[in-house]
C-alpha cells in the first residue's frame, strides 16, 4: 500500500484517539495488514506521547495492547492492560538486589535527560549492586568513562515493523532473567512504554513520564528527580561520562555548536539563521567546534552555513560519534544548538548554553523537554510563525546574556 494510504489510515486513527471516540477495529486490522507500522508509530504513537496529556496515556495503553494482541502470538490485550494499570502506580522500592537493569529510552537526548538520572539513583540506592544500562552501543558510550555502569547491549529496531519491535522487546525480557535483579523502566521504547512485560511485576519499577506530573509545567528532569525520590528515596542528578576523544588539541576557550535536528526539519529555523548564528559565535570565540552529525543533509547544511558565515578559518569540524562530541561539549566554554541531544549534554555537564527550541507539537512538550541543569541556560522559544530575523535577534540577546555572565 502506498505511504500516503498508510498516512491516511494513521491520521484517521489519531483523530479517534484525540477526540476520545472509539476507533473501529477494522482500522487496526487495516494498519497491520497493509504493513503501516512506520506511519502508526510516526503519526499516532509519537503524537500521543509528545502531547504529554495524562488522559492520552490511557488511550495509548488501550490502543497499543489491542495492536499487541493482533501482532504478537499469545498476547492478551485485557491482561496486558490490567498489568499496565498496576505497574504504572509509583511505589517505594524495598528490594536489595544484586543487579539493577536500567532500560534505555533509545534516543540519546532522553538517555541524557532522563535515563542518566535513573542510573545515578540506582548507584546511590544500591551501592553494592551491579548497575547496567540496557540499550544501544551509542547510548552506552555516553557513560563509557564511568566504570561503575555496566552495559547489556540491546539495539532497538527503530525502522522495523510492529511485530519485529515486539519480538525485540521479548528478547529484552529473555536477557534480563537474572536472580535477585530489578528492572527500572523510565518509559522505554524497548517495552513500548511499559506495556511489554520483561520481568516479574514485583521486580519492575516503571516511570510513566508522559503522565507523571499531571497537567503541570515541570520539565522532565524535575519530574524524574521527584519520581526517583518517591520510589528509591534518593536524590539524583543527570550525569554522563563520555570518553574524551580529541578535545586536547583544540585551543581554549572554544564554543561547540550543533545544527542537528534528528531528521525533523520542523526543528530548524529557515532563511539565513544558521549562517548568521555561526558568524556571531565566531566573533565571540577564537575556535568554533561544529558537529557534522551522521553526514547527509545535516553535513551539507553545516558546510553551507560555514561558507556563508565567513568564519571557516575558526572552525573545527567534528565527524565522529555523538559521545565524542559530548566530550568536546564538556571542555567547551559555551554551547548553542537546536532542540537535540547536544543541549541536554551541555545541561548535564554544566556548560552554559543557548537552546533554539522549535518544532514542538504542544506547549507542554516544550515545557517537558526544555534543557535543565546547574549551569547558565537560555532558551529561545520559536513558534511556527516566527520570522527567522526575530529568532536570530532573540538568540543574539540570549547569547549576550550567557557570554557576558562569565
Amino acid at each position: 500500500m502506498a505511504s500516503t494510504s498508510c498516512n491516511e489510515l494513521a491520521v484517521e486513527l489519531l483523530q479517534h484517539c484525540l477526540a476520545g471516540s472509539r476507533w473501529p477495529t477494522r482500522l487496526l486490522d487495516k494498519i497491520l495488514e497493509a504493513g503501516c507500522s512506520d506511519a502508526f508509530f510516526r503519526v499516532v504513537v509519537e503524537r500521543l506521547a509528545d502531547l504529554f496529556e495524562p488522559r492520552l496515556c490511557d488511550v495509548y495503553a488501550d490502543l497499543f495492547t489491542q495492536m499487541m494482541e493482533r501482532a504478537m502470538p499469545g498476547a492478551n490485550a485485557a491482561e496486558l492492560l490490567a498489568r499496565y494499570q498496576r505497574v504504572r502506580r509509583a511505589r517505594v522500592c524495598r528490594a536489595d538486589p544484586d543487579e539493577v537493569f536500567v532500560l534505555s529510552r533509545v534516543t540519546l537526548g532522553a538517555d541524557i535527560k532522563v535515563t542518566s538520572m535513573v542510573l545515578d539513583a540506582a548507584r546511590k540506592r544500591f551501592p553494592k549492586a551491579r548497575v547496567s544500562l540496557v540499550g544501544s552501543a551509542k547510548s552506552a558510550e555516553l557513560f563509557a568513562g564511568d566504570p561503575e555502569i555496566g552495559h547489556l547491549r540491546m539495539e532497538y529496531p527503530r525502522a522495523a515493523s510492529l511485530p519485529q519491535k515486539l519480538a525485540a522487546g521479548v528478547e529484552v525480557g529473555d536477557r534480563l532473567s537474572s536472580p535477585n535483579a530489578i528492572v527500572i523502566d523510565p518509559d522505554s521504547r524497548l517495552t513500548q512504554l511499559g506495556l511489554l512485560p520483561v520481568c516479574d511485576e514485583a521486580n519492575y519499577f516503571f516511570f510513566e513520564s508522559r503522565g507523571y506530573g499531571g497537567n503541570g509545567s515541570d520539565d522532565l528532569s524535575a519530574l524524574t528527580k521527584l519520581w526517583l525520590r518517591e520510589t528509591f528515596e534518593v536524590e539524583a542528578e543527570a550525569r554522563i561520562a563520555p570518553v574524551n576523544a580529541g578535545a586536547g588539541d583544540i585551543p581554549k576557550p572554544f564554543a561547540t555548536v550543533s545544527l542537528g535536528v534528528g531528521e525533523n526539519a520542523v526543528k530548524r529555523v529557515s532563511g539565513t539563521f544558521e549562517a548568521q548564528l555561526l558568524r556571531q559565535v565566531g566573533t565571540q570565540f577564537p575556535v568554533v567546534c561544529i558537529d557534522k552529525g551522521a553526514g547527509g543533509e545535516e553535513a551539507r547544511r553545516v558546510d553551507a552555513a560555514i561558507v556563508a558565515s565567513g568564519i571557516g578559518d575558526r572552525v573545527r569540524l567534528w565527524e565522529g560519534s555523538f559521545s565524542g562530541f559530548a566530550a568536546l561539549i564538556a571542555t567547551s566554554k559555551f554551547y548553542v544548538g537546536y532542540d537535540s541531544a547536544g543541549q541536554h549534554a551541555a545541561a548535564a555537564l554544566g556548560v552554559p548554553l543557548v537552546s533554539v527550541f522549535s518544532g514542538y507539537v504542544s506547549e507542554r512538550m516544550f515545557r517537558r523537554w526544555r534543557p535543565a541543569g546547574g549551569g547558565a541556560i537560555e532558551i529561545v522559544q520559536v513558534s511556527a510563525n516566527s520570522d527567522h530575523r526575530k529568532v536570530f535577534h532573540d538568540t543574539l540577546a540570549a547569547m549576550s546574556r550567557i557570554v557576558h555572565s562569565y
